[in-house]
């Protein structure tokens, strides 16, 4: 693994979609994961903002994100079909081979799933055509998928090949999930994983849930949780995920800051992760010199 790997997410960086863009393969980063409103808000129109994007020769890893989607019926369920569609056909144009979908926390939204998974493999049919698969995600505040094994049971129940599941860190570490889990998943079917901390150890209670995850997260490396973080990488790795990793690193605070700089602290994030977690794992597995001459 190296930092081809490695990708911002848009979210983390001040300024237009030039800026981003700029500061990310400056970077050293060769990829980046967009929000559709980077592009939809663009003031030269999306066909320019497509343009950009292309131009930059940055890889788009993927586009965020759909969101309450699955579990709805009736014109509910039509209307966001219809979102999802149009979702869809931005991935297309901008050469994004993933749509992010995160589960629903819609009171309106089932908790049967079957009607769940069926959804799902709807939105994967409707994706194959333009070249684009699906990727679903966890929240750890979702009404009835709140963990990463639900989602992996509604991706596992679709069974459909244009379907993933996405594992995100933040949401596991504030649900503080148990990592053992991870072993029932094919590493081919882990859509992509997104990587990101927390400051404290303990969230205690859900508004601070979500104040944490929309406006406090930080870079792995930066926070509290490098133990744990460092663990999920090993299993991940050892499992045989080689896909694509996103820092989608909610902060207030990095918001506030030249995106260059930001940019900077995401590669020594990169770092830490291939240096420091996944070097070594490898040097623990490798067989030392004096092991190698005894056998």
């Amino acid at each position: 693994m190296n930092l081809s790997n490695f990708g911002m997410d848009s979210i983390t960086l001040a300024g237009p979609l030039e800026a981003k863009l700029r500061a990310s393969r400056a970077s050293g980063f060769s990829q980046i994961m967009l929000w559709a409103r980077d592009l939809a808000g663009h003031p030269g129109g999306l066909d320019e903002a497509v343009r950009l994007v292309r131009a930059s020769g940055v890889r788009v890893t993927g586009i965020q994100v759909m969101r309450d989607y699955e579990g709805l019926d009736g014109a509910l369920h039509e209307y966001k079909l219809d979102i999802a569609r149009q979702m869809l056909l931005v991935c297309q144009a901008v050469g994004a081979p993933l749509l992010m979908v995160c589960s629903s926390t819609s009171s309106h939204a089932s908790a049967s799933m079957p009607l769940i998974a069926r959804h799902l493999a709807k939105l994967a049919t409707l994706a194959v055509p333009l070249g684009v698969k699906v990727g679903y995600e966890a929240l750890s505040w979702g009404r009835h998928v709140n963990q990463y094994e639900q989602s992996w049971e509604a991706v596992e129940l679709a069974d459909h090949a244009n379907l993933g599941v996405v594992i995100d860190s933040f949401h596991m570490l504030a649900n503080r999930a148990s990592l053992d889990g991870l072993e029932d998943i094919p590493s081919a079917k882990i859509a992509m994983v997104q990587l990101s901390d927390f400051m404290w150890r303990d969230i205690r209670s859900a508004e601070e849930r979500l104040e944490t995850a929309r406006h406090l997260r930080v870079f792995p490396g930066e926070g509290a949780h490098s133990a744990e973080l460092t663990d999920l990488l090993r299993r991940l790795d050892r499992g045989g995920y080689r896909g694509d990793y996103s820092f989608e690193v909610f902060n207030d605070d990095y918001l506030q800051l030249a995106p260059e700089i930001v940019a900077q602290r995401a590669h020594r994030s990169a770092k830490w992760v291939t240096d420091q977690v996944l070097r070594r794992s490898l040097d623990v597995r490798r067989p030392s010199a004096a092991h190698a001459a005894m056998a």
